[in-house]
């Protein structure tokens, strides 16, 4: 069945979830009256295509096209998912909604992407309030996870239909029960951002040094921890209670201005739009946002390393999206983009990740022939024995590459591999593996004999890729 989402209004957040349906397999078709809207999604879509599949060792799904359409009622046919990001503002938002509604199936999800606004003023006069909701997210939207879902008056069908569609593109439905203004994740951004308001104005300290508290810090912690559960660490052994009483007589102290908010008034704004234009106006836009994107994929795949966090997240999507290999001459086990982490000071892919690469690959091979993790924490495996890696040309980061991989050997306990790294575009070989590999087990830490369903199915893929 073919998946088909509609979205209405191709700003920032649109844009950025048009280029993450349309990535992750999904036919896109936007309504945006801007005469820009077609170029400016393009832009999105270009860089989230480079960033987003670094996140993942799975090909990628076929993308699916982007279309661009003059009315609402063209943009919605045949969708089952309507992603809603106009202006934030509150009679544009419900007439939208009433102009959906006359034309939209009423089995599809109604979702919108407001970062303040509840889903009851939403639902507000609407014909079916029960198919409406909020699915807040965060920019970039193709990269960062995280979508709040707010039902209010929606139905259970549909805050299920609509988790469903966000985990099928490697989002995370937080399900927040109870509405409030701005939600959960925007009421805590702005606690922190009038606070950071009054340090600016009251010259306490720079744009720039305000951002370095946050990224050199807690920004950090934040990202693997959250906050509750960083500070129960902080806690110690006693735990966190004993973090509570120890710090909670702060909250009756001076620390913060949060009951109180500066004048926003021009001169704050020139104030702080020029320390912001010291701190970072050397780049354009689009560099800053290659580097936050590079960053982004960097720290998630750390954590996707350690299974924690948003990396567990991308790591079991992974998992789903890799099916099992198609059975042909030769076995195409990897296929994939070279991510940022993977690059050394000469802008290729350093020599230490050929080797995971080709790792990877016979991974994938031992898996199809049914030495996978099940068999392994049997106590069986292969171990590598000896490598002899050629590199022909360079690799850079962002390409696209397969492997090609041969059964050259499968005798008894000995299994050897030959494989071929190809960039995708050109079909160039990029490197070249002879991998000897020796069937061990896992209790003795010696060499024996697989068990005979491996052994026969590694005897099958020798005799079918000899010569």
């Amino acid at each position: 069945m073919e998946k088909i989402a509609a979205i209405i209004g191709g700003g920032v957040i649109g844009g950025g979830w048009a280029a993450r349906f349309a990535l992750m397999g999904w036919q896109v078709r936007v309504f945006d009256p801007d005469p820009e809207a077609e170029r400016k999604i393009g832009e999105v879509m270009a860089n989230a295509e480079r960033a987003l599949p670094m996140l993942y060792e799975s090909p990628m799904p076929k993308r699916g096209e982007i279309t661009f359409h003059d009315t609402i009622a063209e943009a919605v046919v045949g969708a089952t998912y309507v992603q809603e990001s106009v202006p934030e503002r509150l009679e544009i938002k419900q007439k939208v909604y009433a102009e959906l509604q006359k034309h939209v199936a009423e089995n599809a999800v109604l979702a919108s992407s407001t970062s303040g606004f509840k889903p009851s003023e939403l639902q507000e006069g609407a014909a079916r309030p029960q198919q409406i909701l909020v699915a807040h997210p965060f920019n970039p939207v193709y990269l960062l996870p995280l979508a709040e879902v707010v039902p209010g008056q929606a139905s259970l069908e549909v805050i299920e239909k609509a988790s469903e569609t966000l985990r099928d593109i490697g989002m995370y439905p937080l399900h927040i029960k109870a509405e409030i203004d701005a939600h959960v994740a925007d009421r805590l951004l702005e606690a922190v951002w009038r606070e950071a308001l009054w340090l600016i104005k009251d010259g306490i300290c720079t744009t720039e040094e305000l951002d370095d508290a946050i990224r050199y810090g807690f920004g950090l912690r934040w990202a693997q921890m959250g906050l509750f559960e960083t500070y129960r660490i902080a806690g110690g052994e006693a735990g966190m209670k004993h973090f509570m009483a120890q710090f909670g007589p702060a909250l009756k102290w001076p620390w913060t201005k949060l009951m109180d908010v500066p004048e926003f008034n021009n001169d704050l704004v020139d104030l702080i739009a020029g320390q912001s234009d010291d701190q970072s106006g050397h780049m354009s836009i689009r560099e800053l946002e290659r580097l936050r994107d590079n960053n982004l994929v960097a720290m998630m795949r750390a954590l996707k390393g350690q299974e924690a966090a948003a990396g567990k997240l991308i790591r079991d999507h992974d998992a789903r999206l890799r099916g099992p290999l198609a059975d042909e001459v030769p076995l195409v086990t990897v296929r994939r983009t070279v991510p940022v982490d993977w690059v050394d000071v000469n802008g290729h892919m350093n020599e230490g990740r050929y080797g995971q690469v080709f790792s990877d690959a016979s991974e994938e091979l031992m898996a199809h022939v049914g030495a996978d993790r099940a068999y392994i924490d049997a106590g069986n495996s292969y171990f590598t024995a000896e490598t002899n890696i050629k590199y022909l040309d360079e690799t850079l980061v962002g390409e696209e590459f397969f492997v090609e991989t041969r059964v050259a050997l499968g005798e008894g306990k000995k299994l050897r591999l030959l494989h071929e790294m190809k960039r995708a575009s050109d079909g160039a070989v990029l490197s070249s593996c002879d991998q000897f590999l020796l069937h061990v087990s896992l209790e003795t830490r010696k060499s024996c004999p697989p068990l005979p369903d491996v052994l026969a199915a590694v005897e099958a893929l020798a005799d079918k890729h000899a010569g």
